[in-house]
């Protein structure tokens, strides 16, 4: 009866054994599991979020190379959305398609170096001609609609004169203020010192754009 007894107690004590060992490796494939689940899900939202920012980064290079686009454009003094005239840089006087633009070297230079027509008004600040005849110029180009014409007032002879336009003056010969001076290709075309009403501007102006 003892033995009985002692066998019954060894193989509940091994049932046992077996129940715990069990137990032990169940929780340890789910302890493993889990973190192989967790460690898999931190990667992936690891690799999302990097590509998130790549795509945040792209799209912020995007706008600033847009912004500064849009800085270099207006920085054109008004020239803003007239095609080529968006690479001059001076204070636009009057026009839309055509631009009258204060002298400046560099944007003369550009305007030689196209196949525009470029219309000079000598300008003197105490010439009462000049002061009554240069708002007819800017109402013609105010109203033309030629494209490729971009027009300079020049200051001459005044305490507004530069040396650059002192040369350009010596350049072309000029002997009065008021003086209008045509050149294109490179070559002088019209020369004229005479006081010129608005419609002779876009006769003028009009005919040898053409």
């Amino acid at each position: 009866m003892q033995h009985t007894v002692t066998r019954e107690k060894g193989f509940a004590t091994l049932i046992g054994l077996i129940v715990v060992m069990t137990a032990i490796a169940i929780g340890a494939a789910y302890f493993v599991t889990t973190q192989r689940l967790t460690t898999t899900d931190s990667g992936t939202d690891t690799h999302s979020v990097l590509e998130q920012a790549q795509e945040l980064e792209k799209r912020v290079g995007e706008s600033n190379q847009s912004t500064e686009v849009l800085v270099n454009n207006e920085s054109g003094a008004q020239s803003l959305g007239h095609g080529e005239a968006a690479t001059y840089t001076g204070a636009v006087l009057a026009g839309e398609q055509a631009l009258l633009l204060e002298f400046n070297q560099a944007d003369y230079a550009r305007a030689l170096a196209s196949e525009n027509l470029v219309v000079l008004y000598f300008y003197a600040n105490w010439c009462p001609i000049c002061r009554e005849e240069f708002p007819k110029m800017q109402a013609a180009f105010d109203e033309l609609t030629t494209p490729g014409v971009v027009g300079f007032r020049v200051n001459f002879n005044d305490n507004q004169t530069d040396d650059q336009e002192k040369s350009l003056a010596r350049e072309h010969g000029i002997a009065y203020q008021h003086t209008k001076v045509f050149i294109k290709g490179g070559q002088r075309i019209l020369k004229s010192p005479e006081t010129w009403a608005q419609a002779r501007y876009l006769t003028e102006i009009t005919a040898a754009a053409q």
